[in-house]
This record gives C-alpha cells, sequence and structure tokens, in this order.
C-alpha cells in the first residue's frame, strides 16, 4: 500500500515538472469586425494572423458582426477582446445614449488606437437620376444595419439636410453586400455606405452597374460638427467617377476591454503599429493607420496597456 501511495507521488511529481508554467496559460482574442463585405472584416482577419503569429500562447477568433454598436455592447459584456468601431458610437457608449442603442453608460470600454476614417459614401444607380441630398426624397435607401455606426451616421447626415427617415420613399437596414444586390436587381435606388474608401460593395456595384457618387456638401458637414470632418473622395476611387466628392468622414477606433490585462494590451497594440504592411495588404484603408495619430482623440479612455506602448514610442509623454 505504502509503495502504490508512493509511486503515485511520483507519478504527480513528474506531471507537475512536465506541465506548463501557468504564466503560459493560452490567452483567446476574439476580434469583433463588422460585415465581410466593409473593411473592418479583412482588417480584422489580418489582426487576427498577426496576434496569432507574434503573440506568444494566443488563439485568435475573428467574429462578423452589425459592426460599431454590436461590438461595443459585446466588448462591455465580456464576450469579445478586440473591437472595430466609429467613434460616434464610442462616444455615443461613452454617453449611454440610449437612442443609439446603448441602454447605459458602457464603463468596461478602453481604447487602444485610432485608426483609419470612414467615408460616409452616398452612391446611387445612375438611372435613379439621384445626384444631390435632396434628390433622396421619395427614393429608396439603405442606411445599414439597424443601430449600426453607419445607420447611425445616415441618420446625422439626413438630419443636418433638413430631412429624415419619413421624407424617403421606403427605407432598407441592410448590409453593405445586400444593398448592393438589390441595387444590381433595380430593387433599391441608393445606399449610404460608412466605410473605408475603396470599399468591396461599392467597387462591386461600380463595375457592373452605371453609379452615382452623391456629395456631402462641406456646409452639412460642419453643421453636424465633431467628430465629423469634411473630406474628399478621390476621383476614380469607384468605376465612372470622374471627379472628386465632397463629403464626410468619422475616426475609427481599436477598443479592448478594462478586463483584458496590461500586458497583453500593450502586445496588442505593439503588434499593430510593427506589423502595418500586412494591414495594407489587407486592404487599402491600412494605408491610413499612422502611429503619430494613433493615442489622439478617443472617448473612451486609452488602455494603459497602449499607453506604455505609446510612451515608448515617443506618441505620448
Amino acid at each position: 500500500m505504502r509503495f502504490k501511495f508512493v509511486s503515485a507521488l511520483a507519478a504527480a511529481a513528474m506531471a507537475m515538472a512536465v506541465s506548463p508554467p501557468q504564466a503560459q496559460a493560452q490567452q483567446f482574442i476574439n476580434i469583433l469586425t463588422g460585415g465581410t463585405s466593409g473593411v473592418y472584416y479583412p482588417l480584422g482577419v489580418a489582426i487576427g494572423k498577426i496576434y496569432g503569429e507574434k503573440i506568444p500562447t494566443v488563439k485568435t477568433q475573428v467574429q462578423a458582426t452589425k459592426a460599431s454598436v454590436e461590438n461595443l455592447n459585446l466588448i462591455e459584456q465580456g464576450r469579445g477582446e478586440l473591437a472595430f468601431t466609429l467613434g460616434d458610437s464610442l462616444k455615443a457608449a461613452v454617453d449611454g445614449d440610449e437612442e443609439a442603442g446603448f441602454k447605459k453608460k458602457l464603463g468596461k470600454l478602453r481604447t487602444l488606437a485610432a485608426i483609419y476614417p470612414n467615408y460616409i459614401q452616398i452612391v446611387a444607380t445612375a438611372d435613379s437620376g439621384i445626384k444631390t441630398l435632396a434628390d433622396l426624397k421619395g427614393k429608396t435607401l439603405s442606411v445599414g444595419a439597424p443601430k449600426s455606426g453607419t445607420e447611425l451616421n445616415s441618420r446625422a447626415i439626413l438630419k443636418a439636410a433638413g430631412m429624415s427617415y419619413n421624407d424617403l420613399g421606403k427605407v432598407e437596414y441592410l448590409p453593405f453586400a445586400e444593398s448592393v444586390d438589390l441595387m444590381k436587381n433595380r430593387q433599391l435606388n441608393a445606399t449610404l455606405q460608412s466605410a473605408g474608401l475603396g470599399v468591396a460593395s461599392l467597387k462591386d456595384l461600380s463595375s457592373s452597374s452605371p453609379i452615382n457618387v452623391v456629395a456631402v456638401p462641406k456646409a452639412i458637414v460642419e453643421k453636424i460638427g465633431p467628430p465629423f470632418i469634411a473630406v474628399v473622395i478621390p476621383a476614380n476611387t469607384y468605376s465612372g467617377q470622374t471627379a472628386d466628392v465632397e463629403t464626410a468622414a468619422v475616426v475609427n477606433y481599436l477598443v479592448t476591454s478594462s478586463a483584458v490585462s496590461d500586458d497583453l494590451a500593450y502586445q496588442m497594440t505593439k503588434q499593430i503599429f510593427e506589423n502595418l504592411p500586412e494591414l495594407v495588404n489587407a486592404h487599402v484603408a491600412g494605408k491610413s493607420i499612422k502611429l503619430e495619430s494613433a493615442a489622439a482623440g478617443s472617448p473612451a479612455p486609452l488602455h494603459p496597456g497602449a499607453i506604455r506602448y505609446y510612451k515608448e514610442k515617443g506618441v505620448l509623454k
């Protein structure tokens, strides 16, 4: 009996000797993006690959979602470790704006980085006759998934132009790719898509059908105010778009939770900026991600792990 007890102890000791130390326990990062035809998703896939290869013991998953509002609520609930979001949605979450989709103030949100600007891109089929915002009256418009960042942008743009959903013929609440499919089939006049330049859905539409890119004049952007800024969609961003088009933009952010450790948040931030070419390869919007502006202007506090990285790089003092 004593021999069996000693043998059991020896076996337990050996198991402990070959077990990995607790510090090497696997960490899971769920990356919350948007629809698969938008910009968030390919960038999220690229970030997931970077993290999986560059951060020891990390396992990643990329989740397609309804984007900003859903992402921020999931982060608050502990159901994600990294989320893409628009700046106005992030502000609404911090403020607890119920109309925007936040039943209370979300206190666990922490910013890792400001990334690229989302351009408000209003595109109509050429045969719809829509060339200006006023022309949208009585027409069908897809405004993005309900309570998404895109849909909040749609409300803001129309309000500044003296319009509301009631002025439209019909409102569709659809993801980017589904909106384009309806436009190709002549079942929808126009779509508003808030995304990086060169979004796949609009490239697909413009390559198969004549389009009009509808301007959002600077005066209307200034009427909305921050976090919206006046920008230009350069000529030839889409097939058949031969001139620059004025519009609005909102900065995107990468957000995590206060529950994520400082060390992991540091690595998550560091690996993004030390592997930017991979993000550029994933989508042209990656070209707009700059270290020098990454720590600026977020409505939510920076994560201490991100602060540590930015101080190392001289971005913050």
